[in-house]
């Protein structure tokens, strides 16, 4: 696991400083405190930044061909890559160290920018041909490991964090507001965009080629779920665990000490129950609670360990808030509204101080319908077969009186029955698929907005986003449909953010077997009754994994990670959250309405409303506004009137 930067100049013959190329590196130290290493010539600048976890003292990067004229850095772990080099060492190639790394190279030599097609695994990579002067640069297929990149002045920058990037100088530190305007909504930043005006991210499973000054953004890969796989359900069963374990035990390879998260869900004990079958020695597991009974998940993730034997750690927090938020920013790097990031901070700070790489259930919920919202496809189905006149007079009106935004105490008054048909109607429409809700729905942010801002600012819906990835899958039904726009959505844009920045943050490497791509492609085939059955989801893991699991958490619905976020803002964090957002120097003030925002504080401390994911949001947005974009430059905005 590393992290890497770097800079390519249209002009072949220009050099890049070294004070530059190590500014670009010194920011990603946390993603590899053990080495840097760096190559610079004539129209090119590489640098990394080590975290050793195969061939701890000879991996060093960048690293090179036998001629010297392919340079490559790399972020991430290879998986297959002992079968691949076994492959490479027939075809004539020989290696210089046992690092997973280096196959890239002599991959590039045989089969050209189709080498990032063998790869299996996680990864970002930067490789520089000398002999063309071609720089080509690919991001796995699922977005495990990320790649910010941006053009100025016909030079491209590139980087593992937007940090990177920003660190070159006279870089434009401009916010995006199209790309704000979709974190109101989704809590995160999608890519291509990112916060800062200019700065692209590189999407998943896409390949960059930089060649004098002429750029190229190609997709190498893409999940297809169709046709559907036609054996017996005993054979299917067998696949889904022949290929989930396999997956684990790749995971396994490492010269340092290595352990996993166990939440307690069923995706992170079925990896800890493999991990005990493969491994020689008691797992070392990670869990971490919070003292409200409501939040915690400790006594679940007690039943595995005991279950297993593992050599169990556990951490009781009382998060400070306060003090965490502003760290949580300069790791995102980007606006970035989803609670769960805390509890994973102090999870993976806890797990750091007893091993150097983690297993966890990541991505088991995208791979096999794991999410209680996709039961509601079949009625969304329904719902849509019912004539327009009945759906009129009988169900609209009630559906009118739910909010988008959820959570409130009109929506919890309602039966579940009532509740569910709600939420499958609005997942007949593409738009809303990857959460029933929304932080912030167009019509309030509308509201939310300063008049002048929309008036001068190109702003599109994040519905537009999610509807292009719901109608370009490979599938014949709604829950596939839905589960190809959450794994190109919400998974990288979401969750695997919060993973990568969470646990770089220190210097810890996570590793997802649920995500490895034969797993996703295997679950992608699958037909749909052993994805979903009436309201148990992620059927086929439940049954093929049943003799891991206790017969009650086999049972148990998808949990997350809970923060009570309500109460904080109208307790501890109430003097704070106002101080910060309704002071004169608060810099959403000069795209925000702060009358919108001084209601919004109110209806929550007054108990009549729940907006604590949107203070949330509100919060990280104020705060990445003064460590990203800086103070302000100019007198604080005229506050409205209102105000």
């Amino acid at each position: 696991m590393c992290g890497i930067c770097g800079v390519a100049f249209a002009d072949i013959r220009r050099e890049i400083d070294m004070d530059t190329l190590s500014a670009m590196n010194r920011v990603i130290r946390h993603r590899g405190p053990d080495s840097d290493g760096f190559y610079r010539s004539p129209g090119i600048g590489l640098a990394a930044r080590r975290l050793a976890i195969i061939d701890v003292s000879g991996g060093d990067q960048p690293i090179s061909n036998e001629a010297g004229n392919i340079h490559v850095v790399a972020n991430g772990e290879i998986y297959n890559h002992g079968s691949l080099r076994s492959e490479l060492l027939r075809r004539g190639h020989s290696f210089s160290s046992r690092v997973d790394t280096e196959v890239i190279v002599h991959l590039y030599e045989e089969f050209g920018r189709d080498c990032v097609k063998h790869l299996r695994g996680m990864f970002a990579f930067a490789l520089w041909d000398s002999a063309t002067g071609t720089l080509l640069i690919a991001r796995d297929r699922v977005g495990k490991k990320p790649l910010f990149y941006a053009v100025h002045n016909g030079t491209l920058l590139f980087g593992s964090e937007l940090k990177c990037v920003l660190a070159y100088p006279d870089l434009p530190k401009n916010p995006n507001l199209t790309a704000i305007s979709h974190f109101l909504t989704l809590q995160y930043v999608p890519d291509p965009l990112s916060a800062v005006d200019g700065v692209s991210k590189l999407p998943p499973a896409h390949r960059l080629i930089w060649q004098r000054g002429s750029l190229t953004v190609e997709r190498y890969w893409d999940l297809e779920y169709t046709p559907k796989l036609e054996v017996s359900d005993g054979e299917l069963q067998a696949r889904v665990r022949d290929a989930v374990t396999e997956s684990v035990r790749i995971r396994l390879m490492s010269d340092v000490p290595l352990g996993a998260h166990l939440s307690g869900g069923i995706d992170s004990s079925i990896v800890v129950g493999l991990m005990a079958g493969l491994m020689d020695r008691p797992v070392e597991t990670f869990s971490v609670g919070f003292h409200e009974e409501a939040f915690s998940e400790l006594s679940y993730a007690r039943q595995i360990a005991d279950r297993f034997g593992t050599r169990h750690h556990e951490l009781m927090v009382t998060p400070d808030a306060i003090q965490v938020l502003p760290q949580l920013v300069d790791h995102f790097d980007e606006p970035f509204a989803d609670p769960a990031a805390i509890p994973l901070w102090y999870l993976s700070e806890f797990t750091r101080k007893n091993v150097t790489v983690a297993l966890n259930g990541d991505g088991g919920d995208e791979a096999f319908a794991g999410y209680q919202r996709y039961f509601a496809d079949a009625i969304a189905d329904a719902y849509a077969l019912v004539p327009l006149p009945i759906r009129s007079r009988a169900f609209d009106p009630l559906l009118r009186l739910l909010p988008a935004g959820g959570g409130r105490p009109i929506e919890r008054s309602y039966t579940s029955a009532v509740r569910l048909v709600a939420r499958a109607a609005r997942l007949s429409h593409a738009a809303s698929v990857v959460r029933w809700g929304s932080y912030f729905d167009e019509a309030e942010k509308t509201l939310l907005f300063r008049p002048e801002v929309l008036a001068g600012a190109h702003i599109v819906s994040a519905a537009s986003l999610l509807e292009a990835s719901f109608y370009a899958a490979h599938a014949d039904n709604r829950l596939d449909r839905t589960l190809y726009t959450d794994v190109n959505n919400y998974l990288p844009g979401a969750l695997l953010v919060k993973a990568d920045r969470m646990t770089m943050a220190h210097s810890l490497e996570a590793r997802s077997p649920f995500l490895d791509h034969e797993v996703l492609e295997l679950g992608a085939r699958l037909p749909r009754r052993w994805k979903v059955r009436g309201r148990t989801t992620k059927r086929i893991l439940r049954s093929a994994f049943s003799d891991l699991l206790p017969p009650a958490l086999a049972r148990r619905p998808k949990v997350g990670f809970g923060v009570p976020l309500a109460a904080w803002f109208r307790g501890p964090l109430r003097e704070f959250t106002n101080d910060l957002l309704l002071g004169r120097d608060a810099r959403v003030a000069e795209i925000l309405r702060q009358s919108a925002i001084t209601s919004l504080l109110a209806e929550h401390q007054a108990g009549t409303n729940d907006h604590g994911k949107r203070i949330w949001a509100l919060l990280n947005l104020e705060l990445w506004f003064r460590r990203r974009i800086g103070p302000a430059r100019h007198e604080p905005v005229r506050r409205d009137r209102e105000a």
